[in-house]
């Protein structure tokens, strides 16, 4: 009788050797695919740190432009000018009435209202 295939250990054999391959195949595909995981992680953790720091840039160029925008205010005046001596009644009353409006503003404090008052009326 003849022999058409291989017979058992031949076909054993052969088995063998491509279960091998199979799992070499396997092995290398498991390796390629934890690289690409692994870059993928890499790139969203680079993005999530770019957000963080345009977060960061963003909240610091808001507090810049606040101190900015508190050193353009103006500065209120101390005080009133002294009036000049010899001035009628009527440009008293007119500078007291301003000077009140100041302290009322809470320009002036009770201090420099009361030193004011006194130059003008000594005028």
């Amino acid at each position: 009788m003849r022999r058409r295939g291989p017979g058992l250990v031949g076909m054993a054999v052969g088995t063998a050797v491509i279960a091998g391959t199979a799992g070499a195949v396997r092995h290398r595909q498991d390796v390629k695919y934890a690289g690409q995981e692994q870059a993928a992680y890499a790139e969203q953790q680079a993005a999530t740190d770019q957000q963080q720091m345009q977060q960061q840039v963003a909240a610091q160029q808001a507090q810049i432009q606040q101190l900015q925008a508190q050193a353009a205010a103006p500065v209120p005046a101390a005080a009133a000018p002294a009036a000049p001596a010899g001035n009628s009644m009527d440009q008293k009353m007119v500078q007291l009435q301003q000077l009140g409006e100041l302290k009322n503003a809470g320009i002036l404090t009770d201090d420099e209202f009361a030193a004011q008052k006194a130059a003008i009326l000594a005028s």
